[in-house]
């Protein structure tokens, strides 16, 4: 059981994910990107564990690795920090949390081969996923158990979202 919430940069994926996490039953695990930022200029991406670890997973500055954009990608962070945060996640039996499976996580084939195993799985999860055309998170929309919910401008801030997302997840809301 998965469900994906997909939306545009900015819309409130993260912000939803966060409310979401904060009514669900224990355990939990997992990761977040958050965005660095240098005064109103973003320069890279944070990944952080849901127990406190935390990576530059990608950085304006970083020179070795692949390229998405501007960043240069530190694949280690997400082979070291967030593979590690998922794969104790689905052993613990509860929750895991990916936030979030876009360009820069699905470089890294670790990644790509913990998500197949959890989203194959019996696992429940809630993640984020990019809303833009590309072959392997097109796949995991389509495979049987998830659930993908579109986030707009017009319905980011809703408790009926909220609501939905915790009731496919299992859990009464309230």
């Amino acid at each position: 059981m998965a469900v994906l919430v997909m939306g545009w940069p900015g819309v409130g994926k993260t912000t939803l994910i966060e409310r979401v996490v904060a009514q669900l039953p224990a355990p939990v695990g997992g990761f977040y990107t958050h965005e660095l930022r240098e005064g109103r200029t973003r320069v890279g991406f944070e990944l952080v564990t849901l127990d406190g670890q935390r990576g530059v997973l990608a950085h304006v500055s970083q020179r070795r690795g692949p390229r998405v954009g501007k960043y240069g990608v530190d694949l280690r962070v997400m082979e070291e920090l967030g593979v590690p945060a998922l794969q104790r996640a689905a052993a613990a039996g509860g929750y895991v949390v990916v936030d979030e499976i876009g360009r820069m996580e699905l470089l890294s084939a670790g990644f790509v081969s913990a998500m197949w195993e959890l989203l194959q799985g019996p696992h429940r999860l809630l993640g984020t996923i990019m809303s833009r055309p590309h072959p392997v998170a097109d796949e995991f929309k389509r495979l049987p158990g998830v659930h993908v919910i579109e986030v707009t401008a017009a319905n980011r801030g809703r408790q009926a979202l909220v609501d939905r997302i915790l009731t496919l997840l299992g859990v009464k809301p309230g």
